[in-house]
């Protein structure tokens, strides 16, 4: 029974985790939304409008999925916290956060991957 409750506990320390990071995530977002903005002021010609635009289009869909594994992270702990401890309970949720996993795995890699190209594109436009 004690083991149980070290893997529902691990759960939970990643899911908390997992929320820090968008957080984290979303905060950088905004920085970057305002370095746009400073961009757009300065009026430097449709290509690099266009690029903007693109970077702004990611930046809302993004959110979108923030938003996205938020809700998913809130409604795991809620499973977590009406769990009365059944048989098998740390392999049923063990099973359920892989794919939760994944999903922030490619998230993750994703917004880094766009961090990248705007850390360049602020480079030549800045």
């Amino acid at each position: 029974m004690e083991s149980q409750i070290v893997v529902l506990s691990d759960l939970n320390f990643n899911l908390d985790v997992w929320k820090r990071e968008l957080k984290f995530q979303e905060s950088e977002m905004d920085y970057f939304e305002e370095k746009l903005e400073h961009i757009a002021i300065r009026n430097l010609g449709n290509e690099v409008m266009v690029q903007l635009e693109g970077f702004q289009n990611k930046i809302i869909r993004e959110r979108e999925v923030m938003g996205h594994l938020r809700h998913r992270i809130r409604m795991k702990k809620r499973e977590l916290a009406q769990t009365k401890f059944e048989n098998n309970a740390e392999v049923l949720f063990h099973e359920k956060q892989v794919l939760l996993k994944d999903e922030m795995k490619t998230f993750v890699k994703m917004h880094y991957q766009l961090k990248e190209k705007m850390m360049d594109f602020f480079l030549k436009t800045l």
